[in-house]
């Protein structure tokens, strides 16, 4: 005779059955998350680790840094959330008024025939290119045109990080053994490099929209797409380097972009990848292949 115990023992709920199952589910998941994250740990300790063991060229024959701007000295946001934004704003009012205007000729005529036919046809080019953020000259230029009114009117000035600003003062001082040559090399036009140099915010009164630090000075020479060539190619910063009258191993060149720093490796440059809050993530491979720096304070010169 079996007793009433045995029996109770032997018959489960369907419900405690399941209740039961599901318990060492929940442990595995939580298991799974902690050996994905600390597999992720592993892999980015291992690219740190081949990072560090990298052969880094002496920083000691560098005579002077090549800058790019954007999510480099300044911030991704910055020209994405303000500038751009400003221009197509700007640029209804500046159709209707200055569409044959001497002032505005230059600019409205270097683009294609199809976008001029009409003032409505050129503001859908440009506001197209813009989404799109097509780097072509035509569009750099008009974009410096209308951003002028924009600092000069203190609507904005440019937050540059720092670390770059104190990098400037090093670098530009002629009493300093850290003292380096400095040259700018943007997709945006020259004109608008300028401005954006011309009207730096003063970070000692950051309630003052009119404080602001001219920093043009501090500067060699100025390339563009249209005197220097895009920026994903070799040859521009051959051509670069010619027209510095450096030899590319004395240059120092950083940008965010892997494109851009691969292209000026590849001509003989130093070229490092600099890592900024808002920039594209780089990927596995790139942290790998290149050397990176969060901050211009880790660059050995």
């Amino acid at each position: 005779m079996v007793s009433t115990r045995s029996n109770k023992r032997r018959s489960r709920s369907p419900v405690a059955d399941a209740s039961e199952q599901q318990r060492p589910v929940k442990s595995r998941v939580k298991a799974d998350d902690t050996a994905a994250g600390k597999l992720a740990e592993s892999k980015q300790d291992a690219i740190n680790k081949e990072r560090s063991q990298k052969p880094r060229q002496p920083l000691k024959d560098v005579k002077l840094i090549l800058l790019d701007i954007e999510g480099t000295i300044c911030p991704i946001t910055f020209v994405k959330d303000t500038l751009f934004p400003y221009a197509l704003k700007a640029l209804p009012d500046v159709l209707a008024n200055k569409w044959d205007d001497p002032t505005f000729l230059p600019y409205r005529d270097a683009f294609p025939e199809a976008a001029r036919s009409s003032p409505e046809a050129f503001e859908a080019h440009v506001k197209d290119l813009t989404q799109r953020d097509v780097k072509i000259a035509y569009l750099k230029n008009l974009q410096g045109y209308l951003w002028e009114e924009g600092y000069k009117s203190h609507a904005y000035s440019t937050p540059i990080y720092p670390d770059v600003l104190q990098a400037f003062a090093i670098w530009s001082s002629s009493t300093s053994s850290s003292a380096k040559e400095i040259a700018i090399y943007s997709s945006g036009s020259i004109f608008a490099q300028k401005l954006l140099f011309q009207h730096i915010k003063d970070a000692s009164a950051p309630d003052d929209p009119k404080a602001v630090l001219d920093r043009r000075s501090i500067v060699r020479d100025w390339f563009d797409t249209t005197n220097a060539g895009l920026k994903h190619e070799v040859g521009s910063y051959e051509k670069t380097a010619k027209e510095l009258q450096r030899d590319p191993k004395n240059v120092l060149f950083l940008s965010d972009n892997v494109k851009e720093v691969r292209a000026a490796s590849e001509a003989g440059m130093y070229a490092v990848v600099v890592t900024r809050p808002g920039n594209a993530p780089l990927s596995e491979d790139d942290e790998k292949k290149f050397e990176i720096v969060e901050s211009f304070e880790q660059l050995e010169l």
